[in-house]
């Protein structure tokens, strides 16, 4: 029995390795052909040979690279380990830089880099596009099988409430939450009780638990050690829900000299070249999205201006780097005396914490309403990235009502540019708690990267497409 199981086992992740291959190679090749088709339309060349002939000349190399570099990265991995968008944007952007510094130092000369940040363009879209629908596929498949692993949480009350509740809002989670083990406090929350830490064993056999998630930051160190050696013994997976200071701990510098080993914290923000990087990026950004969607910017603004009285763009003073205060540009979406009724609205707020938002407000216009629904209100903030105010990506910007009631803790965010999206929008907007988002903003400035920025926009288009929390 046990030898028929490691037999599928192993046929499932062959399975797996091989069909992630086969995408990416396809991925790869047809990256290559349509960069160098375009590049031969371009020059009045219809016919796809040159095209053909290219990518058989690069598509070893260029393939070897990808798989060795996606592998280093863990996409590979199994379902539950392996990484999203942003490690196949990063992963890919090393195999053009890779490839490009291989073919400069081996000697080869080429008319123009075309061939590198071509590729690299079609071969973001065409291996995320693939990926992404690999698995959505799987995982339907998955979910029509009933496959699902179990987990069961362990902590203490508040904590576990908290992650019971965003695992059960994600109704595409492959996690079913069986119940928890306590510490002490028990969850109000229906959660089923599975007793404490010393019926550990008993419950990841009767239960038929696939990993354990620790939801406590203040989870005894002891207790933890002990708790991963008993399920590790069992091969049952073991997680943990990060706390702030989880987050905190990757930009931890050690201090020598000291009698007691100490690691300082350094405050987020960018500098040197990773300012240079983010700035470049913006700048860069900012213009070309100007450029392409200037035609739906003339239209939004002509009718913004046809719809209602008053002027097509209203300036919200917004705090940014430094709590230093600026005019955020966007589309005016209300009339014009609506900071006037601010006041007498506040009993209808639905958010939470210093967040001011209702879904039916009655200051917005028939056109406002369309353009909050979208966040094509955002739009003219294009114009802030450029003059230096803001970031394309980074923590949102507050308005002064909100501002005003920010924690001490809060404002550590304004060590940063605000940005047009951020975390905030990709992973639930309006629908998230005012704490949540915080701490979303400061998982954003430890982990930030130039790929990081790119997932994060190429998803903020379908957040705001679904209008996933908009409001």
């Amino acid at each position: 029995m046990l030898s028929f199981i490691l037999r599928i086992s192993t046929a499932r992740r062959m399975a797996r390795v091989l069909s992630l291959l086969a995408l990416d190679f396809a991925g790869v090749a047809l990256a290559i052909f349509t960069a160098l088709a375009l590049k031969e339309a371009v020059r009045g060349h219809v016919t796809p040979d040159k095209a053909y002939e290219g990518t058989r000349q690069f598509i070893a190399f260029a393939y070897l690279l990808t798989a060795l570099l996606f592998a280093r990265s863990g996409l590979y991995a199994a379902r539950a380990l392996r990484p999203g968008l942003s490690r196949i944007v990063g992963s890919l952007f090393q195999v053009a830089f890779v490839a490009l510094i291989f073919a400069v130092v081996s000697g080869e000369h080429f008319s123009s880099y075309y061939l590198f940040y071509g590729t690299l363009a079609f071969a973001l879209l065409y291996i995320s596009s693939m990926r992404a629908g690999y698995e959505w596929l799987t995982g339907l498949i998955l979910r029509a099988a009933g496959y699902r692993r179990r987990a069961v949480l362990v902590g203490t009350g508040k904590h576990i409430r908290d992650v019971a509740h965003a695992l059960g809002d994600d109704h595409h989670s492959p996690i079913e939450v069986v119940g928890f083990l306590s510490i002490s406090e028990l969850p109000a929350n229906g959660l089923r009780s599975l007793g404490s830490l010393s019926d550990l064993e008993g419950v990841l056999g009767s239960e038929r638990i696939d990993e354990v998630i620790i939801a406590d930051p203040d989870f005894p160190q002891v207790e933890a050690v002990d708790l991963v050696d008993r399920c590790h013994q069992r091969g049952v997976r073991v997680r943990l829900a990060p706390s702030t200071m989880e987050i905190l701990i990757h930009r931890a510098e050690f201090v020598p000299g000291q009698s007691v080993p100490l690691f300082e914290l350094g405050p987020p923000v960018f500098e040197g070249v990773d300012f240079a990087l983010k700035r470049t990026f913006d700048i860069v950004g900012a213009t070309l999205l100007l450029i392409v969607l200037s035609p739906l910017l003339l239209t939004i603004l002509l009718a913004v201006r046809l719809s209602s009285r008053g002027p097509a763009f209203f300036r919200s003073t917004r705090r940014g780097i430094g709590q230093r205060p600026f005019a955020c540009l966007k589309f005016r979406t209300m009339h014009t005396n609506a900071e006037e009724h601010q006041a007498d609205l506040e009993d209808l707020n639905e958010a939470s914490g210093a967040l001011f938002k209702i879904r039916d407000d009655p200051r917005l216009t028939r056109v406002g309403r369309l353009l909050r629904r979208f966040s094509l209100d955002e739009l003219p903030q294009l114009v802030n990235v450029l003059r230096g105010e803001m970031s394309l990506v980074g923590p949102r910007p507050l308005p002064e009502r909100d501002y005003e009631m920010l924690e001490d803790w809060h404002r550590k965010r304004y060590l940063v540019l605000p940005g047009i999206t951020g975390l905030w929008q990709v992973s639930g907007r309006s629908e998230l708690d005012f704490d949540d988002l915080v701490h979303l903003d400061f998982i954003y400035l430890e982990r930030w990267s130039l790929a990081l920025d790119l997932t994060i926009l190429l998803k903020t288009i379908p957040a705001v497409v679904t209008r996933r929390g908009a409001y």
